[in-house]
């Protein structure tokens, strides 16, 4: 099981490089292979198919956001900005990625029902920050009647457009993250504040 464990995070590390250079599109599973030193075989052996593997990078091998329990978290507008931090890192790296397949409309709705398939979505990070606003809202740091969807989508829009920017610039990561996000946040807070 070793052996399995060990060639798994070959390809994801070798895939996370591949996917970045070349996109879903552009990365054959055989180069994919050849990146990790393995056969295809074994590629199919640890992923079901592409979507999987493209999943397993970006859950894996990308950024996340994670933040600490609500009752452990610092001030409000740390807390947003750390969102808006870990947003800005993870669209700019997995634009990259997932930009190849909006030129194939076929492509695009094969992956789309792959990623779909296995539960997952870009659909589903403005839920995520809801429910951090949410755990935020119930700790008494956000306003009883805030609208958390709207919030959440302003901070998912705001990160993302800033994190496409980059991409496009070609950078691998925004060079004012810390700063756009405490910008970004200032304006959004007296709509959340208490």
């Amino acid at each position: 099981m070793s052996q399995l464990t060990t060639s798994r995070d070959r390809i994801l590390d070798a895939a996370a490089i591949v996917l970045v250079e070349r996109g879903v599109v552009g990365a054959t599973t055989r180069e994919l292979a050849r990146a990790a030193g393995c056969s295809e075989a074994l590629i199919y052996k640890n992923f079901a198919d592409k979507q999987e593997l493209f999943l397993a990078v970006l859950t894996e091998r990308m950024p996340r956001i994670e933040l600490p329990e609500a009752s452990g978290r610092a001030a409000l507008p740390d807390t947003l900005e750390r969102i808006v931090t870990a947003l800005l890192s993870f669209f700019t790296q997995t634009f990259p990625m997932a930009a190849s397949i909006f030129g194939a409309p076929e492509l695009l709705a094969e992956h789309r029902e792959g990623v779909r398939a296995h539960g997952y979505g870009p659909e589903s990070v403005v839920p995520l920050v809801a429910r951090l606003l949410g755990e935020e809202q119930a700790a008494g740091r956000i306003r009883a009647d805030a609208d958390l969807e709207s919030a959440a989508r302003l901070i998912v829009g705001v990160a993302f457009h800033r994190a496409f920017l980059a991409a496009y610039e070609g950078e691998r990561e925004v060079p004012d993250a810390a700063a756009f996000a405490e910008r970004s946040i200032a304006s959004l807070l007296p709509s959340l504040t208490p």
